[in-house]
């Protein structure tokens, strides 16, 4: 008896708890069903907290990430419709026109919005409570003058250069390789060449083993519990850092004890623009994403789909061919030879359309807005993915038909393919990224024929497209 009178307090709190959620539930209930509420996308929120994010992560992973877009677009709206991912209340946009709409309305009605996941995963955490727009809007400052037409045509024969050694010392002694780790292991060497101006192998290896596990868990449920994907990441994004910062440490005292007012990559420029250690740390982490694991998956589906259509591998190779053949022995590609790179870079669009390396971009509503007749309420994010047009016949006739010739003459409709997203934030390293792909290709089909060892293998999206096997193949001289 005097057990039960002193949990009583206990018990009669846990009762006004139950009637205060179940009156809140009747009201928000009430409301909405009269009509008072704002017109929300159709759709469904999914499970508590987790909300439709396995649904997401699963169809990802059994390699059909657009099935999540086109079962909801079939059931509920072909412009938008509603879902929770990574916890969060989200509008996913559909088509040319949706993509638009939120190119667009950058800063008048979204604002950019980086998920908690990769925020926790990669940022250091000071910076981790800091607005996304911010983040964005530092990161974006510092890329033009790397990005300017006169900085990547320097860039073109150290490119060049590399993927030649890169070829020559993983590709060459073998009949046999695989391809999506060494694409990954040129494009992180490369971006530690000219980011950092890091050449040393063993260097490289302690950002490049971490960094995959980070980048594995950025699209997770974010629990941080031992054994997670998240955990991983999150371990990861930490192991990252420390050594970017004893890396950007050396090299500013480098600066102090030089003198040196002439930057010679992207974290001495940063140093001597007066940022601290912390800020430079984040910077590279996105510099990286950016650069590296896109580029490196856009290689690795060009050479699965080469070796699927030998007529077009014989285009691309007389393209190449005629290149290599009007240049001196030794003479490294320049700006104005991969401008001849026409098609071969409708190749990579049209291997970009079916396996596309980045799924969209989240933003977050600055306000309450209208669209296509509902309501998106401020704070709510939005989505714009390329899976709601790259295989929707209404923009691409025959959609699964891998044809380069839709990216000739004037190519797809407005919106209706963006890699690399629109508007004001649109990817300023996609300059960049093809010059690296352009420069990779050229290099590896002036050298090489090549067949798939397993023409079946399965492809998995972790969040980016990624062969099971690492597409292997099978290797001779050209």
């Amino acid at each position: 008896m005097d057990v039960i009178v002193s949990l009583m307090p206990y018990m009669l709190h846990l009762v006004v708890l139950y009637i205060s959620v179940a009156v809140i539930y009747l009201v928000y209930k009430y409301k909405y069903s009269n009509g008072k509420g704002p017109n929300l996308p159709p759709g469904k929120k999914g499970l508590p907290y987790i909300g439709e994010t396995l649904d997401y992560v699963l169809a990802s992973r059994w390699g059909t990430p657009e099935k999540f877009v086109t079962d909801r677009t079939t059931k509920y709206s072909p412009l938008v419709f509603r879902t929770s991912l990574l916890g969060e209340d989200m509008a996913i946009f559909c088509g040319a026109a949706g993509n638009k709409f939120l190119f667009s309305g950058q800063n008048k009605y979204v604002t950019s919005w980086w998920p908690y996941s990769i925020k926790k995963a990669l940022m250091d955490p000071s910076s981790v409570d800091n607005s996304s727009k911010e983040e964005s809007t530092k990161l974006r400052a510092y890329l033009p003058p790397f990005l300017k037409p006169e900085s990547l045509q320097h860039y073109i024969p150290v490119m060049d250069m590399m993927a030649k050694e890169h070829i020559d010392q993983h590709w060459s002694p073998y009949d046999q390789v695989q391809v999506f780790p060494l694409s990954k292991k040129y494009t992180f060497a490369l971006a530690c060449r000219l980011f950092m101006s890091v050449e040393d192998p063993d260097e490289i290896e302690k950002f490049a083993k971490p960094f995959a596990l980070a980048t594995a868990g950025l699209i997770s449920v974010p629990i941080d519990l031992p054994g997670t994907t998240f955990n991983r990441s999150v371990k990861a994004g930490r192991l990252i850092r420390q050594e970017l910062l004893a890396l950007i440490t050396k090299k500013k005292n480098e600066l102090l004890e030089t003198g040196k007012t002439v930057a010679s990559d992207l974290v001495e420029s940063m140093l001597l623009d007066g940022m601290n250690e912390v800020e430079i740390g984040n910077k590279i982490v996105g510099f990286f994403i950016a650069s590296h694991d896109t580029t490196s998956t856009a290689i690795t589906f060009i050479v699965s789909y080469l070796a699927d259509y030998p007529d077009i591998y014989n285009r691309v190779y007389e393209e190449q061919m005629d290149i290599l053949r009007s240049k001196g022995p030794g003479e490294p590609l320049k700006w104005e030879d991969l401008q001849k790179m026409k098609y071969t870079w409708c190749v990579t669009c049209e291997t970009m359309r079916l396996a596309p390396p980045a799924n969209g971009a989240f933003r977050e509503a600055m306000t309450d807005f209208t669209y296509a007749g509902y309501t998106i309420p401020k704070g709510w994010k939005a989505f714009w993915t390329v899976h709601s047009t790259n295989k929707n016949p209404n923009y691409f006739p025959d959609p699964e038909n891998f044809d380069p010739s839709r990216f000739e003459g004037n190519g797809p409709p407005p919106y209706a393919f963006v890699p690399f997203g629109g508007g004001p934030r649109m990817c300023p390293g996609k300059e960049y990224a093809r010059l690296e792909i352009l420069a990779f290709i050229h290099n590896l089909i002036t050298k090489f024929k090549w067949e798939k060892v397993n023409p079946n293998e399965k492809i998995s999206y972790i969040p980016s497209p990624i062969p099971d096997e690492g597409l292997p193949i099978k290797l001779q001289a050209a």
